[in-house]
């Protein structure tokens, strides 16, 4: 499992980007919101109200981030970072919910064009496309390491591209008076917001369920805990990605018949194993003496478990 380098911002540093890129986002949404008023374009408060969903992303990924750094403790034995992946569930569902509002915005808009000022949506989509770029540069960096800030700069990195559709729909509006290039804009807005939302919160609900990190195979890494000397079998085993970054896992591993005395080192070899080929360090190992390993057990999880009849 590789999970490379990753470049971190000192904590200190990222906060204050963070709260300058939510800053200048809270400023430009004010701005586009009445824009799109005084216009009458609803591509532009479309623009506006996603523009708002990346600071309010901004805003709980910067709680999230200072919560994160807090200490495990006895109530919170894995630590805070997880606090990170619950953010951007939310960030996600938002923006799907602000995606399908738009569509039906703009439904409407399709079945009674309104007139559009276009040189207004020209110059405020231009503001609004300055203001993106800042953000974006502001949260590149941290975006490599951190699922939260990720989303927050991709959300920038289409608002930047629905600037540009705006100011496309506005020298429209301008030149040919083509009312419905501004719903059809909508569209386009709220059709990259969903695409974009779907396909990122797919990897977060899976480190909510602990699904196994999708970057290894576990059935290589089961076979390469078994290629371990001294290993006859491993078995009832658990994947799953404590957050973003850090995978674990726990199973059962068999230990051949009259090496029971060589356990512990047969251990920290399966450990390097898993810490040198698949990126894997937090490991719980429960060694069993081949003569009274688990009978019938499975590979992943328990044992098979049977329905209980009516009447048990």
């Amino acid at each position: 499992m590789g999970h490379g380098h990753h470049h971190h911002v000192d904590p200190d540093a990222g906060d204050r980007r963070v709260f300058a890129a939510i800053a200048v986002n809270m400023g430009l949404t004010v701005a586009q919101i009445i824009g799109g008023i005084v216009s009458g374009s609803l591509a532009l408060i479309a623009d506006a109200l996603h523009n708002f969903s990346d600071a309010v992303s901004l805003i709980i990924a910067f709680a999230a981030r200072r919560i994160a750094r807090r200490p495990r403790d006895e109530d919170m034995t894995f630590g805070y970072g997880r606090i990170e992946v619950v953010a951007a569930l939310i960030n996600y569902t938002t923006l799907i919910v602000i995606g399908l509002y738009l569509l039906f915005e703009a439904a409407l808009r399709f079945a009674d064009p309104q007139p559009v000022a276009g040189w207004t949506i020209v110059i405020v989509a231009g503001i609004a496309l300055i203001v993106d770029v800042v953000t974006a540069l502001l949260t590149y960096t941290m975006s490599k390491s951190s699922v939260n800030i990720r989303a927050a700069f991709l959300h920038n990195v289409a608002d930047a591209l629905g600037s540009v559709a705006v100011i496309v729909a506005g020298t429209l509006i301008l030149l040919y008076d083509w009312r419905l290039v501004d719903p059809i804009v909508t569209v386009l807005i709220a059709g990259y917001i969903l695409w974009q939302s779907v396909r990122e919160i797919g990897p977060v609900i899976r480190i909510l369920v602990l699904g196994s990190p999708p970057e290894i195979e576990t059935r290589q890494v089961l076979d390469a805990v078994r290629e371990v000397e001294g290993v006859t079998d491993t078995h009832h085993a658990h994947f799953w990605q404590m957050d973003e970054h850090r995978a674990a896992l726990d199973a059962h591993v068999v230990i051949a018949a009259g090496r029971w005395d060589e356990a512990d080192a047969i251990k920290a070899r399966i450990k390097t194993v898993l810490h040198d080929r698949f990126d894997i360090d937090h490991t719980t190992l429960e060694l069993e003496c081949a003569r009274h390993a688990c009978d019938d057990a499975e590979s992943f999880g328990g044992h098979t478990q049977e329905p209980k009849s009516a009447t048990s």
